[in-house]
């Protein structure tokens, strides 16, 4: 394991690959980009209140496209960035207008800092700041959300994505590889021509929505042909012969896409690169606008240009580990605040799929399939994160292969389960045909229908704190008010019932709090943010004339993500198991030694995090209340109604958010500390789960997870445990056992505890080190002290 952490970072099958990764990771610096922003202030100043607001937005993309620097790095077959260079990351006034304090912040903090310049602070001072203050969505937000939900806010009870990033997850399908934007500027128009203003009373809203769209089409062929000129611009004057071959041969590639569709392998990677870029320039949506099935979408590229001559394999590979860098050179855009600590990290979530199934239910495993686990691995980028679906279709060999990339213990490819995914969008309301030709999983472990849904996360939820606050009766000492309904003394209730009953009320006002929050937030966005771009790739915005973020799509989900399942199961068990069942101790003993951190309570703190059943162990009396807090959520949350016509779903998964969720905790009655991060995703508590990996998956699948949006489980291993072929069997058996169960996902940390701790104190000598986060992989030393201790303190399980 020592060799992995120290090994060095100039990796690749190529030179050419060599020297870019070398640029990309050591001549980088993150950065403020304030182009975007100060392009986006001009086109608002010339349009606004003159035009639709669909069309202002179409005619502000149009201009950044048409007046943005065009970087090109010497050496690179795939262009396009989303700031001015590498690793400068352009922000977004329109939802977030940074503070001057924000700047001073982003450019002094040690982790994921952005470096800001005195022009970048003057520019932000004198031109950003005057007209983005009051129209940025997080502004209006904060007017316009009442008391009761911004007390819940600042205690920690749920986060919320949208003040800082517009409305996501969404996912590439094929239509960039069947059409390009002069086709689809087409469709627009005779959409457009075909509206009918006798009959259609919305008929004037879908041609402004349409005028829109038709001028993102026409941003982005501007985009492609001022890439073509300015390469053919540069090998004018190029004095090496091979970089002039080079830039003749790109102006070509842009020659046809992003305008047209692409006909080669090459094409059509620089297709889905430039569609990336527009879509997060358009709009930093919590998510960087991920692939899909990038396998199935480059095979037929790949194998007609391998029969024909013109790409080899190693080339093929080349352009893919070009890909991986150009993704790695897009650091997240900048956060700040809560929304920081629910997400610190570079990582934009990009999620590409692989193996997955095809439309007619076969196994969807190709050539292509395998030389992207090749790169994965020979890469070893935290962009794009990587997942591999498994089904029982899938070879055999191609799990075997992806876990032998899982064990070099820098926490991708994650594994998703193909049956499951087919299952959950089954049960959200998608065809067969969709979910079978566009089943993927988005940004961490999100399951959605590329190129035709609009699935957002709105939150996290922070479900152990909801118990917390009905147990000091609403009061929350974080900020040490009145925050949450009054449910009753906890001392005086008399059965287990009872006090669920408690948990229940206020669990239902903290979610309906919430929801009012998100329908008025999501009516913001339907008002003030089209997203024109997004929408031309979204089905059937086009067809029906309405946005994305109005409903345009042809599926729309909302999720709220649960936090600290885990923790909120061990502390139903123990306040079950000792209050009323054993009665060990009273229930004012508990709530005292909880409120004291169980300071001076030892042997009620042993009870409780020693002899008290635990989730993570296959112990049915733990499970139980397991399946019993996800009936509630499901009860309390799913099928809510939103604003554009979605449905809101229940989801387990963190980012980081678990850490943030603890650090505004008191103590747990399970046992968990003051301040302690609470579990991952649906992963047990650290130390709970003490029967093996397969008592885990058996009492994660007793949740039902075909009704979720996705349920993330990390399991930890000690490199020795997973060594050589039987380590590689076991972890296979692992994966086929718990996917046989209906899990959705799981992924693994391969680390020994011992090289965290000293990569945590000598963090120099382990630069290199990647480790499993919760649904992405980050640097170790990337990770604020308190996310790297919870990482250390997960079970390291073994297959004894």
């Amino acid at each position: 394991m020592a060799e992995l952490t120290l090994e060095p970072t100039r990796r690749g099958s190529t030179e050419r690959i060599k020297r870019l990764r070398e640029i990309s990771e050591k001549e980088c610096e993150p950065r403020i980009s304030m182009e975007r922003a100060v392009l986006l202030t001009e086109a608002y100043k010339q349009w606004e209140g003159k035009v639709s607001t669909p069309v202002l937005r179409g005619l502000a993309f149009k201009y950044i496209m048409e007046n943005r620097t065009n970087y090109i790095e010497k050496g690179s077959l795939v262009l396009g960035e989303k700031g001015h260079a590498p690793w400068a990351a352009p922000t977004f006034p329109e939802l977030c207008c940074h503070t001057l304090d924000d700047f001073e912040n982003m450019n002094n903090r040690e982790k994921v800092f952005f470096k800001v310049s005195e022009e970048d602070r003057k520019i932000q001072e004198e031109v950003i700041i005057p007209y983005w203050h009051d129209r940025a969505m997080m502004t209006r937000m904060n007017k316009l959300l009442p008391e009761e939900w911004h007390l819940l806010f600042d205690a920690g009870l749920y986060t919320e994505f949208l003040m800082q990033r517009g409305p996501g997850h969404t996912v590439a399908d094929g239509k960039m590889y069947q059409k390009g934007f002069a086709d689809f500027k087409a469709d627009i128009q005779r959409e457009i021509d075909n509206l009918d203003y006798n009959n259609d009373m919305e008929a004037l809203n879908k041609r402004e929505e349409l005028e829109g769209m038709k001028l993102v089409c026409e941003a982005m062929i501007i985009f492609g042909k001022r890439y073509a000129q300015q390469c053919r611009d540069m090998a004018e004057t190029e004095t090496d012969p091979e970089w002039k071959k080079e830039l003749l041969e790109l102006a070509e590639v842009c020659d046809v896409v992003p305008e047209h569709a692409p006909q080669t392998f090459r094409q059509a990677i620089q297709m889905y690169w430039f569609v990336h870029i527009g879509v997060t320039v358009e709009m930093n949506n919590w998510d960087a606008y991920s692939p899909g099935k990038l396998d199935q979408h480059l095979e037929p590229f790949y194998e007609k240009d391998i029969e024909e001559g013109r790409l080899t394999r190693e080339e093929a590979r080349e352009l893919l580990e070009n890909l991986w860098i150009q993704f790695n050179n897009q650091p997240a855009p900048p956060k700040v605040g809560i929304t920081l600590k629910e997400s610190g990290t570079y990582t934009d979530f990009c999620n590409l799929n692989t193996g997955a199934l095809r439309p007619d239910g076969t196994s969807g495993v190709s050539e292509v399939s395998y030389l992207i686990l090749e790169v994965m691995d020979e890469m070893k980028l935290l962009q794009p994160s990587s997942n591999v679906q498994i089904s029982k279709k899938s070879p055999e060999k191609f799990l075997r292969e992806a876990l032998r990339v899982s064990r070099k213990g820098w926490g991708q490819p994650a594994l998703y389960n193909s049956e499951a995914i087919l299952n959950e969008l089954g049960y959200l309301g998608k065809s067969v045909d969709d979910a079978r030709e566009s089943g993927i999983c988005s940004g961490c472990v999100e399951v959605g229908v590329a190129g035709k849904e609009a699935y957002v996360l709105t939150g996290y939820l922070n479900i152990p704190k909801v118990f917390e606050l009905a147990m000091y009766r609403g009061y929350d000492h974080y900020t040490g008010k009145q925050v949450g309904i009054d449910v009753g003394d906890f001392r005086e209730m008399t059965t287990y019932e009872e006090m669920f009953d408690a948990f229940y009320e206020e669990l239902k006002y903290v979610v309906d709090v919430k929801v009012a929050g998100n329908n008025m937030i999501e009516r913001m966005y339907m008002e003030f943010m089209p997203v024109p771009l997004l929408s031309v790739m979204s089905d059937d915005c086009i067809s029906v004339g309405k946005d994305y973020n109005c409903g345009g799509a042809r599926y729309n989900t909302s999720y709220i993500q649960c936090v600290g399942v885990a923790t909120i199961t061990d502390s139903l068990a123990a306040m079950k198991h000792n209050v009323f069942d054993q009665k060990t101790m009273t229930m004012a003993e508990m709530i005292q030694a909880c409120s004291e951190d169980f300071e001076g309570h030892d042997d009620i703190y042993d009870m409780v995090y020693n002899e008290t059943p635990k989730y993570g162990n296959d112990d049915d009396y733990a499970d139980d209340l397991l399946k019993t807090v996800d009936e509630t959520l499901q009860d309390i949350i799913a099928g809510r109604p939103t604003p554009k016509g979605s449905k809101t779903v229940v989801e387990f998964l963190p980012t980081t958010c678990h850490v943030y969720f603890g650090q505004v905790m008191e103590a747990s009655p399970n046992g968990r500390h003051k301040g302690i991060p609470l579990p991952d995703g649906i992963s047990p508590e650290k130390g709970a789960d003490r029967n093996g990996p397969t008592a885990v998956i058996k009492s994660a699948s007793k949740l039902d997870q075909t009704k979720t949006g996705g349920a993330l489980l990390n399991q930890k291993f000690t490199p020795s445990v997973v060594a050589g072929e039987q380590g590689i069997i076991n972890m296979a058996s692992l994966v086929r056992s718990y996917f046989a169960l209906d899990g959705h996902h799981i992924q693994f940390n391969v680390v020994n505890r011992d090289v965290l701790l000293k990569a945590q104190k000598h963090p120099k000598e382990y630069e290199n080190l990647i480790v499993r986060v919760a649904g992405y992989s980050d640097y170790f030393n990337n990770l604020e002290k308190a996310l790297q201790d919870e990482i250390i303190a997960r079970t390291e399980q073994d297959f004894g």
